[in-house]
């Protein structure tokens, strides 16, 4: 599992910087001297660069978020020699911290805020767990806005809602080895909220200008967002559907399981009542092939007396991939054991696990610290992957919708499809639109928010790219698309939607690059670069 996110990660930017060659060997390089001032003074944009406001310097290249970080080790010519590769790989290990330091820290103590706050399910995982899925990105973005000043954020945010909605669903409808049935009305709901954080985006990159309206726009779906009574009676039949698909019946416990895997329940619980729910329709299947049967306690099967064994299996699988101390069983768990040792060996001393019993208590302790972790990771991820951008001659916002994006983005894809291959539609498609959601109006809102209104009040925050609102513009006639591809195929998630949403993901990221490249028309000036 580990060498298939490497594989996907690695491709998308293997498909960028393809592009980016031959677009710059087409005459569309980083830097044309032929372009002068005229034109950036026509597109009214701001260079972000450490020249002060009342500077004469003038250049007619934007200066790349490299310099807004401390100096490599590795010269450029080093770097174009091979030595690119380490900060490749240093990228793809920060990608492994934060999909560590989230699920088995962060999210855990988001659920123990819940709990603390007596907040309702559907309130939580549409807030804190929300937060929780789409930490990385947030960060990124707080990075792009207060670190280097550039689109490096907006990027990650824009591509990874793009990898969401297509990729994602794409992915789960090519491997889930059946065809998964979709709520329409669950579908609709959530598109529509999204279409809607679409379109203020695009608003918001048009006026040049930034402040709080994406931050409220979120605040104004979560309160539109309720739990319905017509899309709970959707949620009971899609579990009556998937109970009569199946010819067993039941006992209490399994039924528990799935209905608990419907969206009443926050992201995170779904996923681990889906899991167990794997677990025991697996071992159920076994033991009736082997001629097992069911061990029987007063009576009673054992799994109904509230024993299921399932459950102890599962957590002594999760400590053995989370302790730094127990070598776990199976060749490919100890190898992804022993690649992230020493990120679980440092996080066990620095964040208490409140998941654990003794330090229950420290929840907010374990909040905080995971989020400082979280930046850390964040900036080391944004600060190797900038680097890769310069020395490939890939600009800033073309890294963050494709790589940034993947790498941020891929944890969120092999639960959907591990998800999606249990018949849980709705719940693939409906988790990775409500993550897009928060990304846009709280990934973007937030940081902005805070720049304007409370680290320099009355200031604006500049979008550099002008290309970024064509990408946003395709982000939404993807969203309508694969919408239109859901009606017409039925209201069914198979083999042909995924092929069909994939396929709309790689003409997306093709468009997006020659438009940052200046191919159809002149959008913004070519990043600078030094010999």
């Amino acid at each position: 599992m580990l060498l298939a996110q490497v594989c996907l990660v690695c491709s998308v930017l293997l498909v960028a910087w393809g592009m980016s060659s031959i677009l710059t060997r087409t005459g569309h390089g980083m830097i044309v001297e032929e372009w002068h001032m005229e034109s950036h003074d026509h597109w009214g944009r701001r260079l972000m660069s450490s020249t002060p406001d009342n500077a004469t310097e003038v250049k007619n290249c934007t200066e790349p978020a490299i310099r807004e970080f401390p100096d490599d080790i590795f010269t450029n010519a080093e770097r174009k020699s091979g030595a690119v590769l380490l900060h490749i790989i240093a990228a793809l290990y920060m990608f492994l911290a934060l999909a560590i330091v989230c699920d088995d820290y962060f999210v855990m103590s988001l659920e123990k805020i819940c709990e603390k706050l007596n907040l309702s399910e559907d309130v939580a995982g549409a807030t804190f767990m929300a937060a929780g899925s789409s930490a990385p990105e947030l960060f990124a973005s707080v990075i792009g806005v207060f670190i280097t000043h550039g689109d490096v954020g907006v990027g990650t945010i824009v591509g990874s809602a793009v990898f969401n909605i297509l990729c994602i669903i794409g992915l789960c409808g090519i491997f889930a080895g059946q065809v998964v049935l979709l709520t329409w009305w669950a579908v609709f709901r959530d598109s529509f909220f999204y279409i809607l954080s679409i379109i203020a985006l695009i608003v918001v990159i048009l006026i040049y200008s930034v402040c709080c309206v994406l931050f409220y726009g979120y605040l104004f779906c979560l309160s539109q967002v309720k739990s319905s009574k017509v899309y709970s009676r959707g949620s009971v039949v899609m579990v009556d559907e998937i109970i009569n698909a199946s010819p067993p019946n039941y006992r209490f416990p399994e039924a528990g399981l799935r209905v608990m895997v419907t969206n009443h329940f926050g992201p995170k619980t779904r996923l681990r009542m889906a899991s167990r729910l794997i677990i025991t329709e697996r071992q159920r299947l076994v033991q009736s092939a082997n001629g097992v049967e069911t061990a029987v306690v007063d009576g009673k099967p054992d799994i109904e007396n509230g024993n299921v064994p399932e459950d102890k299996t599962t957590e002594e699988k999760e400590s053995e991939l989370t302790s730094p101390f127990r070598l776990p069983a199976g060749c490919m768990n100890r190898i992804k054991w022993l690649i992230s040792w020493p990120l679980l060996l440092i996080l066990y001393f620095t964040i208490p696990n409140c998941a654990k019993s003794r330090w229950e208590r420290c929840f907010m302790l374990s909040f905080i610290l995971s989020t400082v972790w979280i930046a850390v990771f964040s900036y080391f991820m944004v600060w190797m992957v900038t680097i890769v951008g310069y020395t490939l001659g890939i600009p800033d916002v073309i890294m963050g919708i494709t790589f940034l994006a993947a790498g941020t983005s891929v944890p969120d894809c092999i639960a959907s499809l591990i998800v999606a291959r249990q018949g849980l539609g709705d719940m693939a498609v409906s988790n990775t639109i409500g993550s897009n959601v928060f990304d846009i109006l709280v990934g973007l809102g937030l940081p902005w928010a805070l720049q304007t209104m409370a680290v320099s009040y009355g200031s604006v925050v500049m979008i550099s790219s002008r290309g970024l609102v064509y990408s946003v513009v395709l982000l939404l006639g993807s969203v309508a698309l694969t919408i239109l591809g859901i009606h017409l195929n039925g209201w069914k998630l198979d083999f042909k939607l995924g092929v069909y949403v994939l396929v709309l993901y790689a003409i997306f990221l093709c468009f997006s690059i020659m438009i940052e490249y200046n191919v159809f028309t002149f959008v913004n000036l070519p990043m600078c670069q030094e010999d």
